[in-house]
């Protein structure tokens, strides 16, 4: 009989370290980040944002994102998305350099998004997390909205 206890208490055992693995095991996206400008690189340089700071919260198969911006300019920026990782178009609402994005996720650190204007593709973005999730670096190459070639390598923090 002490022997089933054990085995059961064992299986209770393992079966909270699955839960706990899982919720840990979490997506990488989620949470609320801010771009570390002093660790980016913009290329063009002059078009780089005085700040940018995007909350993202869990979504069925995917993420919502809320981003409050500065532009170059000086200008506020709102917008949001919600976007599965499905690689299929969702629309971007408030953003002048986009109206739709896509995103696909590659690994539990790695996603791949794919940002379109007027239904032509702009920008790709490479999304790695770094494994202890304080940081973020999307290196991201495209054309902008002012036809300039872009090379960005933007790092983000979590706050």
């Amino acid at each position: 009989m002490n022997r089933n206890r054990i085995a059961i208490f064992a299986l209770g055992v393992a079966c909270a370290l699955l839960i706990v693995a899982s919720v840990f095991a979490a997506d990488a996206n989620v949470g609320t980040w801010k771009i570390n400008l002093t660790k980016s690189k913009y290329d063009p340089p002059n078009l780089a944002p005085k700040s940018t700071t995007a909350k993202n919260e869990a979504s069925e198969g995917g993420i919502k994102v809320t981003v409050d911006a500065v532009d170059y300019t000086g200008k506020s920026i709102h917008y949001d998305y919600s976007v599965k990782y499905d690689g299929k178009d969702a629309p971007v609402k408030g953003d002048p350099n986009r109206d739709m994005t896509s995103m696909k996720k590659i690994d539990d650190n790695t996603f791949e998004q794919t940002n379109k204007k007027d239904g032509k593709v702009t920008t790709t973005s490479r999304i790695v997390y770094a494994k202890d999730g304080k940081s973020r670096t999307l290196t991201t190459t495209g054309t902008n909205p002012q036809g300039q070639k872009v090379n960005n390598i933007i790092v983000w923090d979590k706050q």
